[in-house]
């Protein structure tokens, strides 16, 4: 089966790149490819996931026991293996990032905001929260008040409460009489939120990638270990730029939004190789049980539809 040598160029420049943050990409992975099949896998199996995407042994043993330290996994010993595994709070982080990775497209969008306004907190709960809801899409649109078009409320309620700052903050909702698309609208979401470097990372994305779907596309069959790595590597780069994407609706977007792009390609990629990952996946990752179990059944409904 022939290796594309664009995936290998991928794989390069990715172990190239200094500091390797093992971290972040052992989240890629538990997000994207072991939670949807149990969320467990023992570490020898994982290490040698790894390996060839420049994490030796030592990098992905010190980036475990970080993550379980600051409570995104927990351990468990079976004879002489470690079996790693997401904790409740690791999955519902899990849940929320990457439940924006393989949305659908825009959803219509009603013209309604969430307002937050913190004027009744401190000064430095005030920063504290404002960061927080900014990871969230929140824009900060006037002094001490918070906006979105499109909110996760589910989402907003519970950093709320863990910040225990639910019953301090004022929620309201407002809605838009009149134009949704006017010029002092756009001008006001220009100023709010930074489209303009968020559309650098995109097309960086865009450029990066669409030659690898170009290569795919001509190939009959797939290495299955280059699939796992391609996928991998590509969602481990959105979802960098996703975590800044406010995620505004299309109406107050730039006409020519490179985002839209960028996502489609994501998918179109996906789509092409989510089986040979999966594949590699199954011959070389082991739980306490045997194999990993299968995907569930929403793995299947990512991107709108696999």
């Amino acid at each position: 089966m022939n290796k594309l040598r664009c995936i290998e160029e991928l794989v390069d420049d990715f172990k190239n790149q200094r500091p390797i943050r093992g971290g972040s990409l052992i989240i890629t992975i538990y997000g994207d490819a072991i939670s949807p099949r149990g969320g467990t896998v023992w570490l020898g199996s994982l290490i040698k996931l790894l390996e060839p995407l420049g994490l030796n042994q030592r990098l992905v043993r010190t980036s475990i026991f970080r993550l379980t330290k600051d409570g995104w996994l927990t351990s468990s010993q079976v004879g002489r293996k470690s079996f790693y595994s997401l904790t409740d709070t690791g999955r519902r982080r899990f849940e929320s990032a990457f439940r924006r990775i393989y949305a659908e497209l825009y959803p219509e969008w009603d013209g309604k905001w969430d307002m937050i306004v913190t004027t009744q907190l401190d000064n430095e709960l005030r920063k504290v929260v404002k960061k927080e809801l900014e990871w969230l899409g929140f824009g900060n649109i006037a002094p001490s008040v918070m906006a979105h078009p499109m909110a996760d409320m589910t989402d907003v309620s519970t950093t709320l409460q863990e910040l225990c700052v639910l019953n301090d903050v004022i929620h309201m909702k407002s809605e838009l009489v009149g134009n949704q698309t006017s010029i002092p609208l756009k001008e006001l979401v220009h100023e709010c939120w930074n489209l303009d470097q968020l559309a650098e990372g995109y097309h960086a994305f865009l450029e990066r990638f669409r030659p690898i779907l170009r290569a795919l596309e001509g190939q009959p069959e797939l290495d299955p270990e280059q699939c796992f790595q391609l996928r991998t590597l590509m969602i481990h780069h959105y979802r960098r730029i996703l975590l800044r994407d406010p995620q505004l609706p299309e109406k107050l977007l730039p006409a020519d939004w490179s985002g839209t792009s960028a996502r489609v390609l994501c998918r179109n990629i996906y789509r092409l190789i989510y089986r040979g990952a999966e594949e590699h996946l199954s011959s070389t990752q082991e739980t306490a049980d045997g194999s990993l179990p299968e995907p569930a059944p929403r793995f299947y409904k990512r991107f709108g539809g696999l």
